[in-house]
């Protein structure tokens, strides 16, 4: 990428990617969801993006939704909240987002519940799990799963549950990295079986900007990417994301 190429362009190449990676696996590249990541990113470079066709966008701070929402009041524009929230902020999250893909904990669901409800409003929902062994990253302990999809299906009816999140480790080796993936994977299609009332187990939302060929490899049905659409960001991304994963 240089400074020179446009957003259509890297928007192209990102897409060809997503296509070369699902046909080496056998798979349809159209059941496969470009998420852009905007976080730091301002109005103009939204707009940029708005101007290929692109509405929904990945943030990983809601003061940034916040912010950014009053922008484009009056554009079909819609904000996915992706990374780790503080029950404390499920406030602007229940009032101005379209769906958050970093549920982790009860203790966040009960939170939106109880401000979804105050708001009217209804969420979709991914559940992060946590599959690596990194003691910085955030998501739920796999094994908890099934017990905290019940809970929430049967007492939290302003969550709708759509699937699972994950971020890889954070190494070269891409055998670890696609592990990381897979056991998502494979905790999806262990759901699927289990079939709980409530419960959907459609998208799996996993892979970035420099691994997303990885993830459609083993199943992914949704790529978070900014690096790769937007450019370095203005801001370390240790400023976003503390546990230390970078390239969304």
């Amino acid at each position: 990428m240089t400074a020179e190429t446009t957003f259509a362009q890297r928007l192209h190449l990102v897409r060809e990617r997503i296509r070369t990676a699902a046909l080496a696996a056998g798979r349809n590249p159209d059941d496969i969801t470009l998420l852009p990541v905007s976080k730091t990113f301002g109005e103009a470079a939204i707009r940029e993006a708005m101007a290929c066709g692109l509405t929904r966008f990945g943030e990983n701070k809601v003061q940034e939704i916040v912010a950014k929402r009053p922008l484009f009041a009056d554009e079909d524009v819609s904000w996915v909240m992706i990374g780790h929230l503080q029950s404390n902020k499920a406030r602007d999250v229940a009032r101005y987002a379209s769906e958050i893909q970093s549920l982790d904990r009860l203790s966040l669901a009960t939170a939106l519940e109880r401000r979804l409800q105050a708001e009217g409003r209804s969420l979709d929902v991914l559940v992060q799990l946590k599959t690596s062994s990194e003691p910085s990253k955030y998501g739920l302990a796999p094994e908890a799963l099934p017990a905290f999809l019940r809970e929430v299906a049967h007492n939290m009816p302003s969550l709708r549950i759509r699937g699972l999140m994950t971020l890889a480790i954070n190494v070269s080796n891409e055998d670890a990295v696609r592990a990381c993936f897979r056991t998502l994977r494979e905790w999806r299609d262990r759901m699927r079986e289990e079939a709980i009332d409530g419960v959907e187990m459609a998208r799996l939302s996993m892979g970035m900007s420099g691994d997303m060929e990885l993830a459609i490899a083993e199943g992914s049905t949704e790529v978070r990417v900014g690096t790769a659409l937007f450019g370095r960001r203005p801001y370390p991304d240790s400023y976003y994301w503390p546990e230390g994963r970078t390239l969304a």
